[in-house]
Protein backbone atom coordinates (compact mmCIF):
# COMPACT_ATOMS: atom_id res chain seq x y z
CA UNK A 1 0.00 0.00 0.00
CA UNK A 2 1.35 3.23 -1.10
CA UNK A 3 2.05 5.58 1.78
CA UNK A 4 0.23 9.22 1.83
CA UNK A 5 1.87 12.64 2.82
CA UNK A 6 0.40 15.99 3.75
CA UNK A 7 1.64 19.60 2.89
CA UNK A 8 0.99 22.17 5.76
CA UNK A 9 2.21 25.88 4.49
CA UNK A 10 2.94 28.91 7.12
CA UNK A 11 3.39 31.94 5.69
CA UNK A 12 4.66 34.30 8.99
CA UNK A 13 5.96 37.44 9.46
CA UNK A 14 9.37 36.40 9.55
CA UNK A 15 9.29 32.95 7.23
CA UNK A 16 7.48 31.34 4.86
CA UNK A 17 7.19 27.33 6.10
CA UNK A 18 6.52 23.83 4.60
CA UNK A 19 6.13 21.09 6.50
CA UNK A 20 5.54 17.26 5.57
CA UNK A 21 3.75 15.15 7.46
CA UNK A 22 2.67 11.35 7.33
CA UNK A 23 -1.10 10.33 8.46
CA UNK A 24 0.11 8.84 11.53
CA UNK A 25 1.49 12.17 12.50
CA UNK A 26 4.96 12.19 11.89
CA UNK A 27 6.87 15.27 10.69
CA UNK A 28 9.54 14.14 7.91
CA UNK A 29 10.60 17.52 7.57
CA UNK A 30 10.56 21.32 7.41
CA UNK A 31 11.05 23.97 4.47
CA UNK A 32 11.60 27.04 5.66
CA UNK A 33 12.63 30.72 3.86
CA UNK A 34 13.03 33.99 5.71
CA UNK A 35 11.28 37.12 4.90
CA UNK A 36 11.81 40.32 4.62
CA UNK A 37 10.07 43.55 6.72
CA UNK A 38 9.52 47.18 5.37
CA UNK A 39 8.69 49.59 7.68
CA UNK A 40 8.57 53.17 5.18
CA UNK A 41 7.13 54.98 7.94
CA UNK A 42 6.95 55.02 11.73
CA UNK A 43 4.63 52.32 12.86
CA UNK A 44 3.84 51.22 9.25
CA UNK A 45 4.38 47.59 8.47
CA UNK A 46 4.66 45.71 4.98
CA UNK A 47 5.78 42.82 3.09
CA UNK A 48 5.56 42.08 -0.67
CA UNK A 49 2.94 39.12 -1.29
CA UNK A 50 5.80 38.50 -4.45
CA UNK A 51 8.32 37.83 -1.96
CA UNK A 52 5.67 35.34 -0.15
CA UNK A 53 5.01 33.48 -3.01
CA UNK A 54 8.81 32.85 -3.76
CA UNK A 55 9.19 31.97 -0.19
CA UNK A 56 6.45 29.20 -0.17
CA UNK A 57 7.52 28.25 -3.67
CA UNK A 58 11.34 27.76 -2.68
CA UNK A 59 10.21 25.83 0.97
CA UNK A 60 7.90 23.24 -0.89
CA UNK A 61 10.80 22.81 -3.12
CA UNK A 62 13.39 22.18 -0.26
CA UNK A 63 11.02 20.43 2.00
CA UNK A 64 10.24 17.48 -1.04
CA UNK A 65 14.60 17.76 -1.88
CA UNK A 66 15.38 16.93 1.58
CA UNK A 67 12.80 14.24 2.48
CA UNK A 68 13.23 13.00 -1.54
CA UNK A 69 9.25 11.93 -1.11
CA UNK A 70 7.28 11.83 -4.52
CA UNK A 71 5.07 14.32 -5.00
CA UNK A 72 2.89 12.10 -6.67
CA UNK A 73 1.46 10.79 -2.93
CA UNK A 74 0.91 14.06 -1.48
CA UNK A 75 -2.51 13.53 -1.16
CA UNK A 76 -3.34 17.68 0.37
CA UNK A 77 -2.05 20.79 0.81
CA UNK A 78 -3.67 22.89 3.73
CA UNK A 79 -2.90 26.91 4.50
CA UNK A 80 -2.43 29.12 6.98
CA UNK A 81 -0.92 31.95 8.13
CA UNK A 82 -0.52 35.88 9.39
CA UNK A 83 -4.19 37.22 9.92
CA UNK A 84 -5.15 40.78 9.34
CA UNK A 85 -2.59 41.58 6.52
CA UNK A 86 -4.63 43.19 3.75
CA UNK A 87 -3.51 42.01 0.03
CA UNK A 88 -5.03 44.30 -2.82
CA UNK A 89 -5.12 42.90 -6.18
CA UNK A 90 -6.41 44.55 -9.28
CA UNK A 91 -8.73 42.98 -12.16
CA UNK A 92 -6.13 40.39 -13.35
CA UNK A 93 -4.53 39.54 -10.00
CA UNK A 94 -1.91 41.89 -9.93
CA UNK A 95 -0.41 43.21 -6.89
CA UNK A 96 -1.55 46.63 -6.13
CA UNK A 97 0.42 48.09 -3.21
CA UNK A 98 2.97 46.09 -0.24
CA UNK A 99 0.48 44.19 1.84
CA UNK A 100 -0.19 45.73 5.11
CA UNK A 101 0.77 43.81 8.01
CA UNK A 102 -1.15 42.69 11.09
CA UNK A 103 1.06 44.72 13.22
CA UNK A 104 1.09 47.94 11.53
CA UNK A 105 -0.43 50.79 13.38
CA UNK A 106 -1.48 53.74 10.86
CA UNK A 107 -4.84 53.29 11.04
CA UNK A 108 -6.63 54.93 14.14
CA UNK A 109 -8.54 57.26 12.60
CA UNK A 110 -10.13 54.86 10.17
CA UNK A 111 -10.86 52.44 13.15
CA UNK A 112 -12.98 55.52 14.40
CA UNK A 113 -14.58 55.82 11.13
CA UNK A 114 -15.73 52.47 11.85
CA UNK A 115 -16.99 53.03 15.18
CA UNK A 116 -18.59 56.11 14.01
CA UNK A 117 -20.34 54.39 10.63
CA UNK A 118 -21.67 51.34 12.47
CA UNK A 119 -21.72 51.78 16.46
CA UNK A 120 -19.01 50.21 19.03
CA UNK A 121 -21.69 48.00 20.17
CA UNK A 122 -23.04 47.62 17.39
CA UNK A 123 -19.53 45.85 15.70
CA UNK A 124 -19.02 44.56 18.40
CA UNK A 125 -22.47 42.65 17.78
CA UNK A 126 -21.64 41.96 14.72
CA UNK A 127 -18.20 41.07 14.27
CA UNK A 128 -17.06 39.81 17.93
CA UNK A 129 -14.56 42.85 18.00
CA UNK A 130 -14.11 46.28 18.56
CA UNK A 131 -12.42 48.01 15.15
CA UNK A 132 -8.29 47.42 15.85
CA UNK A 133 -5.68 49.28 13.63
CA UNK A 134 -4.43 45.52 13.46
CA UNK A 135 -7.12 43.93 11.38
CA UNK A 136 -8.22 44.62 7.73
CA UNK A 137 -11.07 46.83 7.11
CA UNK A 138 -9.79 49.97 8.94
CA UNK A 139 -6.74 49.09 6.07
CA UNK A 140 -8.86 49.49 3.41
CA UNK A 141 -10.61 52.22 4.48
CA UNK A 142 -6.71 53.74 5.21
CA UNK A 143 -6.29 53.00 1.32
CA UNK A 144 -9.42 54.79 0.06
CA UNK A 145 -8.41 57.78 2.19
CA UNK A 146 -4.70 58.17 1.56
CA UNK A 147 -4.19 56.21 -2.04
CA UNK A 148 -7.62 56.87 -3.96
CA UNK A 149 -5.76 56.04 -7.13
CA UNK A 150 -4.88 52.64 -5.62
CA UNK A 151 -8.04 52.01 -4.62
CA UNK A 152 -9.99 52.82 -7.76
CA UNK A 153 -8.11 50.24 -8.94
CA UNK A 154 -9.14 47.12 -6.51
CA UNK A 155 -11.20 44.55 -7.54
CA UNK A 156 -10.31 41.91 -5.08
CA UNK A 157 -9.34 41.65 -1.40
CA UNK A 158 -7.33 38.71 0.34
CA UNK A 159 -5.19 37.65 3.40
CA UNK A 160 -1.69 36.99 3.25
CA UNK A 161 -2.10 32.95 2.80
CA UNK A 162 -4.69 33.18 0.58
CA UNK A 163 -2.54 35.00 -1.64
CA UNK A 164 -0.73 32.01 -2.02
CA UNK A 165 -3.47 30.10 -2.60
CA UNK A 166 -4.24 32.52 -5.12
CA UNK A 167 -0.81 31.18 -6.68
CA UNK A 168 -1.35 27.64 -6.05
CA UNK A 169 -4.54 27.01 -7.45
CA UNK A 170 -6.18 30.59 -9.30
CA UNK A 171 -8.79 30.89 -7.25
CA UNK A 172 -9.72 33.23 -4.89
CA UNK A 173 -10.67 31.89 -1.52
CA UNK A 174 -10.28 32.47 2.22
CA UNK A 175 -11.64 30.34 4.98
CA UNK A 176 -14.05 31.24 8.01
CA UNK A 177 -11.37 31.61 10.73
CA UNK A 178 -9.17 33.84 9.21
CA UNK A 179 -12.57 35.65 7.23
CA UNK A 180 -13.34 36.71 11.04
CA UNK A 181 -10.52 38.34 11.68
CA UNK A 182 -11.05 41.24 9.23
CA UNK A 183 -13.87 42.69 11.41
CA UNK A 184 -16.11 42.15 8.15
CA UNK A 185 -17.11 38.87 8.97
CA UNK A 186 -20.90 38.49 10.38
CA UNK A 187 -19.78 36.29 13.39
CA UNK A 188 -23.23 34.20 14.11
CA UNK A 189 -23.22 33.42 10.54
CA UNK A 190 -19.49 32.75 9.57
CA UNK A 191 -20.31 34.92 6.54
CA UNK A 192 -19.50 38.42 4.87
CA UNK A 193 -21.63 40.77 6.93
CA UNK A 194 -23.97 42.71 4.58
CA UNK A 195 -24.58 45.20 7.31
CA UNK A 196 -20.77 45.91 7.82
CA UNK A 197 -19.68 46.19 4.08
CA UNK A 198 -22.97 48.61 3.12
CA UNK A 199 -22.14 50.84 6.06
CA UNK A 200 -18.26 50.87 5.20
CA UNK A 201 -19.35 51.38 1.01
CA UNK A 202 -16.79 48.27 0.16
CA UNK A 203 -18.24 46.06 -2.88
CA UNK A 204 -19.24 42.58 -1.80
CA UNK A 205 -18.08 41.70 -4.71
CA UNK A 206 -14.58 42.27 -3.80
CA UNK A 207 -14.14 39.58 -0.88
CA UNK A 208 -14.42 35.98 -1.66
CA UNK A 209 -16.13 33.07 -1.06
CA UNK A 210 -15.32 31.72 1.92
CA UNK A 211 -15.37 27.69 3.49
CA UNK A 212 -14.72 25.82 6.37
CA UNK A 213 -10.80 24.90 7.09
CA UNK A 214 -11.07 21.19 5.84
CA UNK A 215 -13.00 21.65 2.70
CA UNK A 216 -10.96 21.96 -0.96
CA UNK A 217 -10.73 25.29 -2.22
CA UNK A 218 -8.66 24.66 -5.70
CA UNK A 219 -6.00 22.36 -7.17
CA UNK A 220 -2.39 23.18 -7.69
CA UNK A 221 -2.33 24.29 -11.36
CA UNK A 222 0.27 23.15 -13.68
CA UNK A 223 2.12 26.76 -13.42
CA UNK A 224 2.62 26.06 -9.81
CA UNK A 225 3.70 22.46 -10.15
CA UNK A 226 6.69 23.81 -12.63
CA UNK A 227 7.56 26.37 -9.61
CA UNK A 228 7.04 24.14 -6.79
CA UNK A 229 7.71 20.76 -7.30
CA UNK A 230 3.80 19.58 -6.62
CA UNK A 231 1.93 17.17 -8.91
CA UNK A 232 -0.65 19.41 -10.57
CA UNK A 233 -4.49 18.84 -9.45
CA UNK A 234 -3.36 18.46 -5.94
CA UNK A 235 -6.03 19.71 -3.42
CA UNK A 236 -5.75 22.42 -1.62
CA UNK A 237 -7.81 22.67 1.69
CA UNK A 238 -9.17 25.97 3.29
CA UNK A 239 -7.03 25.78 6.47
CA UNK A 240 -7.00 28.63 8.77
CA UNK A 241 -5.36 32.06 10.51
CA UNK A 242 -2.22 31.01 12.09
CA UNK A 243 -3.75 31.08 15.60
CA UNK A 244 -6.26 28.61 14.21
CA UNK A 245 -4.18 26.28 13.01
CA UNK A 246 -2.04 26.28 15.95
CA UNK A 247 -5.13 25.35 17.95
CA UNK A 248 -5.58 22.41 15.83
CA UNK A 249 -2.39 21.80 15.86
CA UNK A 250 -1.74 21.50 19.63
CA UNK A 251 -5.53 19.52 19.87
CA UNK A 252 -7.65 22.34 21.14
CA UNK A 253 -10.24 21.59 19.49
CA UNK A 254 -12.96 20.97 21.88
CA UNK A 255 -14.73 23.74 24.70
CA UNK A 256 -12.30 23.53 27.97
CA UNK A 257 -9.07 22.72 26.41
CA UNK A 258 -7.13 26.04 26.13
CA UNK A 259 -4.31 26.48 24.23
CA UNK A 260 -1.74 28.71 25.65
CA UNK A 261 1.53 30.14 22.98
CA UNK A 262 3.86 31.82 24.89
CA UNK A 263 6.10 33.20 21.87
CA UNK A 264 7.36 36.79 21.84
CA UNK A 265 3.47 37.51 21.61
CA UNK A 266 1.60 35.49 24.37
CA UNK A 267 -2.34 34.06 23.53
CA UNK A 268 -5.19 32.60 25.10
CA UNK A 269 -6.99 30.45 22.53
CA UNK A 270 -9.92 29.29 23.90
CA UNK A 271 -12.78 26.83 21.92
CA UNK A 272 -16.33 27.99 21.82
CA UNK A 273 -19.44 25.61 20.89
CA UNK A 274 -21.27 28.74 20.27
CA UNK A 275 -20.27 32.89 19.23
CA UNK A 276 -19.83 34.17 22.26
CA UNK A 277 -18.76 37.51 22.35
CA UNK A 278 -16.84 39.50 25.66
CA UNK A 279 -19.33 42.79 25.27
CA UNK A 280 -16.77 45.43 25.63
CA UNK A 281 -14.63 43.70 22.97
CA UNK A 282 -11.62 42.94 25.27
CA UNK A 283 -11.26 39.57 23.79
CA UNK A 284 -11.33 38.83 20.28
CA UNK A 285 -14.14 36.85 18.95
CA UNK A 286 -13.54 34.60 15.88
CA UNK A 287 -14.56 31.46 13.94
CA UNK A 288 -12.09 28.28 14.64
CA UNK A 289 -10.83 26.69 11.89
CA UNK A 290 -13.02 23.06 12.99
CA UNK A 291 -15.98 23.31 11.69
CA UNK A 292 -18.90 24.37 14.30
CA UNK A 293 -17.02 26.18 16.40
CA UNK A 294 -15.75 29.30 17.63
CA UNK A 295 -13.10 30.70 19.85
CA UNK A 296 -13.03 33.39 22.21
CA UNK A 297 -8.49 34.87 22.30
CA UNK A 298 -6.56 36.92 24.25
CA UNK A 299 -3.69 38.69 22.96
CA UNK A 300 -0.45 40.44 25.25
CA UNK A 301 2.01 41.94 22.70
CA UNK A 302 5.09 41.43 24.56
CA UNK A 303 5.28 37.99 26.45
CA UNK A 304 8.85 36.24 25.72
CA UNK A 305 9.35 39.39 23.86
CA UNK A 306 9.73 41.03 27.47
CA UNK A 307 12.62 38.99 28.71
CA UNK A 308 13.86 38.90 25.50
CA UNK A 309 14.02 42.74 26.09
CA UNK A 310 14.92 42.56 29.63
CA UNK A 311 17.99 40.12 29.04
CA UNK A 312 19.38 42.05 26.22
CA UNK A 313 18.92 45.33 27.43
CA UNK A 314 20.33 44.56 31.31
CA UNK A 315 22.04 41.03 30.90
CA UNK A 316 23.58 41.31 27.46
CA UNK A 317 26.66 39.19 28.57
CA UNK A 318 24.61 36.60 30.71
CA UNK A 319 22.89 33.01 29.16
CA UNK A 320 19.29 32.88 30.07
CA UNK A 321 19.66 29.59 32.28
CA UNK A 322 22.03 31.71 34.31
CA UNK A 323 19.55 34.86 35.00
CA UNK A 324 16.56 32.11 35.19
CA UNK A 325 18.81 30.00 37.74
CA UNK A 326 19.12 33.58 39.77
CA UNK A 327 15.00 34.05 39.63
CA UNK A 328 14.14 30.32 41.06
CA UNK A 329 16.30 31.59 44.54
CA UNK A 330 13.51 34.09 44.36
CA UNK A 331 10.12 33.64 46.34
CA UNK A 332 6.86 33.67 45.13
CA UNK A 333 6.20 37.22 44.47
CA UNK A 334 9.34 38.87 43.93
CA UNK A 335 8.85 40.17 47.58
CA UNK A 336 6.75 42.71 46.35
CA UNK A 337 8.53 43.55 43.36
CA UNK A 338 6.28 44.45 39.79
CA UNK A 339 6.83 44.68 36.44
CA UNK A 340 4.36 45.47 33.60
CA UNK A 341 4.75 43.73 30.54
CA UNK A 342 3.48 46.34 27.89
CA UNK A 343 6.32 47.32 26.17
CA UNK A 344 4.83 47.50 22.34
CA UNK A 345 1.68 48.60 24.48
CA UNK A 346 -1.49 45.81 25.24
CA UNK A 347 -4.30 44.30 23.53
CA UNK A 348 -5.82 42.15 26.09
CA UNK A 349 -7.48 43.36 28.56
CA UNK A 350 -6.16 46.82 27.76
CA UNK A 351 -6.54 47.58 24.32
CA UNK A 352 -3.99 50.49 24.43
CA UNK A 353 -0.55 51.67 22.25
CA UNK A 354 -0.04 54.16 25.01
CA UNK A 355 0.44 51.90 27.41
CA UNK A 356 3.76 51.13 28.75
CA UNK A 357 6.11 49.00 30.80
CA UNK A 358 7.44 49.54 34.12
CA UNK A 359 9.16 47.85 37.24
CA UNK A 360 7.28 48.56 40.24
CA UNK A 361 8.22 48.87 43.86
CA UNK A 362 11.91 48.29 43.70
CA UNK A 363 13.64 48.89 47.28
CA UNK A 364 17.66 48.18 48.01
CA UNK A 365 16.55 44.59 49.12
CA UNK A 366 15.67 43.76 45.69
CA UNK A 367 18.63 41.97 43.15
CA UNK A 368 18.60 40.83 39.65
CA UNK A 369 17.29 37.94 40.53
CA UNK A 370 14.26 39.20 41.75
CA UNK A 371 13.49 42.10 38.18
CA UNK A 372 14.25 38.64 36.49
CA UNK A 373 11.83 36.74 38.52
CA UNK A 374 9.02 40.22 38.25
CA UNK A 375 9.57 40.16 34.43
CA UNK A 376 8.53 36.24 34.30
CA UNK A 377 5.69 37.19 37.31
CA UNK A 378 4.30 39.63 35.38
CA UNK A 379 4.25 38.31 31.98
CA UNK A 380 2.06 35.43 33.62
CA UNK A 381 -0.19 37.87 35.11
CA UNK A 382 -0.88 39.60 31.75
CA UNK A 383 -2.04 36.37 30.74
CA UNK A 384 -4.37 35.46 33.49
CA UNK A 385 -5.87 38.65 32.67
CA UNK A 386 -7.28 37.10 29.46
CA UNK A 387 -8.05 33.51 31.17
CA UNK A 388 -10.52 35.29 34.09
CA UNK A 389 -12.30 37.30 30.98
CA UNK A 390 -12.94 33.90 29.06
CA UNK A 391 -14.02 32.30 32.62
CA UNK A 392 -16.29 35.87 32.71
CA UNK A 393 -17.77 35.18 29.00
CA UNK A 394 -19.08 31.93 30.23
CA UNK A 395 -16.84 29.29 29.09
CA UNK A 396 -17.42 27.17 31.87
CA UNK A 397 -14.92 24.88 33.39
CA UNK A 398 -10.98 24.72 32.17
CA UNK A 399 -10.65 20.99 32.03
CA UNK A 400 -6.69 21.68 30.45
CA UNK A 401 -3.99 24.14 29.38
CA UNK A 402 -1.83 22.87 26.56
CA UNK A 403 1.32 25.46 26.46
CA UNK A 404 3.58 25.97 23.53
CA UNK A 405 5.87 28.52 22.28
CA UNK A 406 9.42 29.70 23.58
CA UNK A 407 8.57 31.19 27.09
CA UNK A 408 7.18 27.48 28.18
CA UNK A 409 10.49 25.39 27.52
CA UNK A 410 11.88 26.32 30.96
CA UNK A 411 10.82 24.70 33.88
CA UNK A 412 10.49 27.85 36.04
CA UNK A 413 8.54 29.69 33.64
CA UNK A 414 6.49 26.68 33.28
CA UNK A 415 5.85 26.32 37.05
CA UNK A 416 5.34 30.13 37.47
CA UNK A 417 2.66 29.83 34.87
CA UNK A 418 1.33 26.60 36.34
CA UNK A 419 1.16 28.36 39.97
CA UNK A 420 -0.16 31.95 38.79
CA UNK A 421 -3.01 30.10 36.82
CA UNK A 422 -3.60 27.50 39.30
CA UNK A 423 -4.03 24.97 36.65
CA UNK A 424 -1.69 22.16 35.17
CA UNK A 425 -0.18 22.75 31.91
CA UNK A 426 0.68 19.81 29.25
CA UNK A 427 2.94 19.99 26.28
CA UNK A 428 2.71 18.18 23.21
CA UNK A 429 4.52 16.22 20.66
CA UNK A 430 4.18 18.62 17.59
CA UNK A 431 6.07 22.17 18.07
CA UNK A 432 5.09 23.20 14.29
CA UNK A 433 1.88 23.86 16.01
CA UNK A 434 0.23 26.25 12.82
CA UNK A 435 1.53 24.27 9.75
CA UNK A 436 1.01 20.62 11.63
CA UNK A 437 -2.16 22.13 12.05
CA UNK A 438 -2.96 22.80 8.35
CA UNK A 439 -1.72 19.57 7.59
CA UNK A 440 -4.09 17.98 9.75
CA UNK A 441 -6.94 20.41 8.24
CA UNK A 442 -6.13 18.86 4.39
CA UNK A 443 -5.95 15.38 5.98
CA UNK A 444 -9.54 15.81 6.69
CA UNK A 445 -10.40 17.13 3.37
CA UNK A 446 -8.67 14.20 2.31
CA UNK A 447 -11.34 11.81 4.36
CA UNK A 448 -8.19 10.05 6.12
CA UNK A 449 -9.96 11.23 9.42
CA UNK A 450 -13.89 11.92 9.67
CA UNK A 451 -13.62 15.42 11.77
CA UNK A 452 -10.93 17.25 12.87
CA UNK A 453 -10.94 16.12 16.44
CA UNK A 454 -10.79 12.68 15.61
CA UNK A 455 -7.37 13.74 12.80
CA UNK A 456 -5.90 15.74 16.90
CA UNK A 457 -7.09 12.31 18.56
CA UNK A 458 -4.93 10.05 15.94
CA UNK A 459 -2.12 12.21 15.66
CA UNK A 460 -1.41 14.43 19.07
CA UNK A 461 0.05 13.13 22.32
CA UNK A 462 -0.02 15.10 25.72
CA UNK A 463 4.13 14.84 26.58
CA UNK A 464 5.32 16.56 29.55
CA UNK A 465 3.13 18.16 32.34
CA UNK A 466 3.17 20.69 34.69
CA UNK A 467 1.24 20.54 37.76
CA UNK A 468 0.53 23.90 39.96
CA UNK A 469 1.91 24.31 43.56
CA UNK A 470 -0.69 25.08 45.69
CA UNK A 471 1.81 26.58 48.08
CA UNK A 472 2.30 29.23 46.28
CA UNK A 473 -1.00 30.16 45.58
CA UNK A 474 -1.85 32.98 47.93
CA UNK A 475 1.25 34.73 47.24
CA UNK A 476 0.26 35.19 43.33
CA UNK A 477 -3.21 35.87 44.40
CA UNK A 478 -2.21 38.76 46.32
CA UNK A 479 0.32 39.85 43.73
CA UNK A 480 -2.51 39.47 41.06
CA UNK A 481 -4.62 41.58 42.98
CA UNK A 482 -1.58 44.38 42.89
CA UNK A 483 -1.02 44.25 39.17
CA UNK A 484 -3.91 44.56 37.88
CA UNK A 485 -4.57 47.81 39.82
CA UNK A 486 -1.44 49.11 38.20
CA UNK A 487 -2.83 49.88 34.74
CA UNK A 488 -5.60 52.20 35.87
CA UNK A 489 -3.70 54.21 37.64
CA UNK A 490 -0.73 54.55 35.42
CA UNK A 491 -2.62 54.99 31.87
CA UNK A 492 -3.10 58.90 32.52
CA UNK A 493 0.51 59.10 32.75
CA UNK A 494 1.53 56.98 30.03
CA UNK A 495 -0.64 59.06 27.05
CA UNK A 496 1.20 62.60 28.71
CA UNK A 497 4.43 60.31 28.20
CA UNK A 498 3.72 59.58 24.59
CA UNK A 499 2.31 63.09 24.12
CA UNK A 500 6.02 64.18 24.36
Amino acid sequence: MTESYLLGIDLSTTTAKALLTDTAGRVLGVGSTRLNLSTPRPLWSEQDPQEWWQGAAASIRQVLEETGVDPAHIAAVGLTGQMHGLVLLGAEGQVLRPAILWNDQRTAAECNQIRERIGKERLIQITGNDALTGFTAPKILWVQNNEPEVFAQARHVLLPKDYIRYRLTGEYAMDKADGSGTILFDLKARQWSSEVLAALGLPAEWFPPTFEGPEFTGRITPEAAALTGLRAGTPVAAGGGDQAAQAVGVGAVQPGVIALTVGTSGVVFAATPQAWVEPQGRLHAFCHAAPGLWHLMGVMLSAAGSLQWYHDTLAPDMSFESLLEEAAAVPAGSEGLQFLPYLSGERTPHPDPLARGAFIGMTLRHTRGHLTRAVLEGVSFGLKDSFELIRAAGLGQIHQVRASGGGTKGALWRQILADVLETELVEVNTSEGGAFGAALLAGVGAGFWPDVQAACDATIQLTRRTPPNPANFDAYRESYAVFKSLYPSLKPAFARMSSR
